[in-house]
């Protein structure tokens, strides 16, 4: 069947990408060296030849630096690529056209790489045949009345999972697995948990190729998703009907929402698919490379690497500025997202210069916009050039993964010695880092674990890394994780071992949901799952990284200590408090909103330099929310605290992580003598004390 040959007009370049308007199908790209541009069209996701080819004349279908054209009649489903040639001049201007290759569309919403050939793309010579493809689609979406949530960054707890772990496991039982479909029906699960938001690693369409040759020779591919290359279209494999899959993250946000679960997504504007100078040409650095991407300032054919990724994004031009803040919006506004974690986000911070920025554009028109101002933006404040602004991002809204506190709490667990007084600070929620600027507690992001590093199952079962299998001579991933692996190195069979790594996994959790600020769980922990001392599966899509549903029942008494404790954080309002502690009773209240102790009253020994003890009664917001009492013991032996006395009240037992689960129904009495309570060797015990 012969394609018909559709007719042009001129178009408008008022909104980048494929729209629909009146008439047909709107296209618009920016290229600012561009001489000549053309528009590739489709039949079939998998055809080997456009049937037309749409040249376009640069007299009127040019506006500055935007080329736009109107294709009349253009049906819905139609495939499409841009070629551009012109100024290729690297050294002095940083331009890379190369007129043999086709382009993505960086606005396209739906994408394919069905025929995909990143080392062709990396070649100098036509790929037409092997470049990822757009699909402009009609958008008549039913939302059914569903908008994002607006739950408070304080009351949240967030789940960081990785969308395809979660059903590809066999034991998922999943219809399609890996997938937004598959997801929709494990929400019970995540209801069940008491989690109020899913943080999804990358779910932007990424190259699955972009991985070492050696990881590339063991049949490896990279599964997590950290090399985007389209910002506006969710990942095709994430998709049963990969045509489909806008609507299909539609569906699965929609049913989260219906759950009262919000949708965080981990957004990677910090670098791209195409790498540096010797990456593939995908749609960037056909485009723009001079504007898109920092580069060396005496010699262009340079890229400036902050990300440990070949490029850096160069996000504070006014042009990428409007282009990723475009992307945002398009995520809130037609994706209904709930908010955004931005990786290695200090690199958004860092000017065209590459020096950081206070006043970065990209970083305050995102906090500023007001079509934004209710979406949490939460930044992993750090990049791979040695930026580390935990405590001192640019902003007042932007949260903070709180990588001091991940790793404060760590070696306290451990059992080092000398750390109560920076302990007691990060549990009041670090105002040292954020109270002096006018930032609040919700401004710190809690963590023990997250996807990059080891699980918490590994975390108290290796101190080495075990990344061997990932094909990189165990050279990647973090050697500095500040882990203890309870006396034995990997598995055992040994019941005090798995008894003191099981004690220290609810420790962690423990401390994690009693801390002011937001909590955030890695996706697994609350059943221990291992990946034998990998702590860098970014290509391991297998069982090494799938959540395994068996051990759901098998890790029971775990599982139900993780519910247990995010249960007990949100029905008290007193660990998800808005302002800062103070020392003082709050209005209306006899008691301190927090007092702390050691293992006598009143006396938590700040200076002594071997302490590794710590207690603190934390008052209710109201006369109705019961005061907690909650004593940390990090040491080899048990010792005995001293519980205050609080008249018309008694203490019952919340929490001990000596036993299993570790949690324990209301009104259970506490095991106190004299006024003191035992904690044993490295555990926790929280106190609730109820009126008489």
């Amino acid at each position: 069947m012969t394609q018909p040959t559709y007719r042009v007009e001129p178009g408008n370049w008022d909104q980048g990408g494929a729209a629909f308007v009146d008439g047909g199908v709107n296209f618009c790209v920016f290229s600012r060296y561009a001489q000549q541009a053309e528009i590739l069209l489709f039949d079939r996701e998998e055809a080997p030849a456009p049937f037309q080819i749409i040249r376009l004349d640069p007299r009127v279908n040019r506006t500055f630096f935007f080329w736009h054209c109107l294709v009349l009649d253009l049906p819905s489903g139609t495939w499409y690529n841009w070629r551009v040639d012109g100024r290729c001049d690297t050294r002095e201007s940083g331009a890379r056209i190369d007129g043999d290759k086709a382009l993505l569309d960086p606005w396209a919403t739906t994408v394919s790489d069905r025929l995909w050939d990143r080392a062709r793309a990396a070649r100098p010579g036509d790929n037409v045949a092997t470049a990822m493809r757009a699909q402009v689609l009609r958008d008549d979406y039913d939302w059914e009345g569903d908008q994002p949530l607006h739950v408070p960054l304080s009351e949240s707890v967030i789940y960081e999972m990785h969308l395809g772990d979660f059903t590809r496991h066999p034991s998922a039982g999943a219809a399609h697995p890996g997938t937004f479909r598959a997801l929709i029906d494990k929400i019970p699960y995540l209801s069940d948990l008491g989690i109020t938001h899913v943080e999804l690693l990358p779910i932007m369409a990424f190259d699955r190729q972009d991985v070492p040759p050696a990881t590339a020779a063991l049949g490896h591919q990279n599964y997590w998703g950290y090399s985007t290359h389209s910002f506006f279209a969710p990942h095709p494999h994430f998709a049963a009907d990969a045509t489909r899959a806008r609507d299909e993250f539609r569906d699965m946000v929609k049913a989260l929402h219906r759950a009262g679960i919000g949708v965080i997504l981990d957004v990677v504007f910090n670098h791209t698919a195409e790498g540096g100078g010797t990456g593939p040409t995908i749609s960037f650095k056909g485009l723009g490379n001079e504007v898109f991407y920092h580069l060396n300032f005496t010699d262009r054919r340079l890229y400036r690497d902050y990300t440990g990724c070949g490029n850096t994004v160069n996000c504070n031009h006014p042009i990428v500025t409007r282009f990723l803040v475009d992307a945002l919006l398009y995520w809130v506004q037609q994706m209904h997202v709930d908010g955004f974690r931005f990786d290695l986000a200090s690199a958004l911070a860092r000017g065209e210069d590459g020096n950081p920025l206070y006043h970065a554009p990209f970083l305050w028109a995102t906090e500023l916009s007001p079509l934004l101002n209710r979406s949490h933006i939460i930044a992993e404040a750090w990049d791979a050039g040695g930026l580390y602004q935990v405590g001192d991002f640019p902003g007042f809204r932007w949260a903070e993964w709180n990588g001091r506190y991940r790793d404060l709490m760590r070696a306290f667990v451990c059992g080092d010695p000398g750390l109560i007084p920076e302990v007691a600070t990060r549990i009041a929620g670090s105002s040292d880092l954020y109270q002096a600027r006018g930032r609040r507690p919700a401004n710190s992001v809690n963590f023990i674990t997250c996807h990059d590093g080891f699980c918490l199952w590994d975390l108290v079962s290796y101190e080495t890394k075990r990344n061997l299998a990932n094909g990189e001579g165990n050279r990647d991933g973090s050697d500095q994780n500040i882990n203890w692996n309870c006396g034995v190195e990997g598995p055992t069979d040994d019941p005090a071992i798995l008894a003191l790594r099981r004690r220290q996994a609810r420790n962690f959790i423990g401390i994690l949901m009693l801390s002011q600020g937001v909590p955030m769980l890695l996706s697994g922990d609350e059943i221990l799952r291992s990946k034998d001392g990998n702590n860098n599966t970014y290509c391991q899509d297998n069982e090494l990284s799938w959540f395994d549903w068996s051990q759901v029942e098998a890790q029971r008494p775990m599982l139900e200590y993780v519910r247990g404790l995010i249960a007990l954080r949100r029905r008290h309002p007193s660990l998800t408090r808005d302002r800062f502690l103070t020392g003082a009773p709050e209005p209306g209240q006899d008691l301190p909103d927090i007092a702390w102790h050691g293992l006598q009253l009143d006396k938590p020994r700040w200076s002594v330099p071997d302490n590794r003890a710590l207690a603190f009664t934390l008052a209710g917001v109201s006369a109705a929310e019961p005061p907690l009492h909650v004593m940390f013991n990090m040491w080899e032996d048990a010792l005995e605290f001293a519980v205050p006395p609080l008249p018309g009240r008694r203490w019952t037992l919340a929490v001990d992580t000596m036993a299993e689960p570790g949690v324990f129904p209301p009104d259970t009495p506490a095991p106190m003598t004299a006024g003191q309570i035992r904690v044993g060797a490295h555990a926790l015990v929280v106190l609730e004390a109820h009126p008489v």
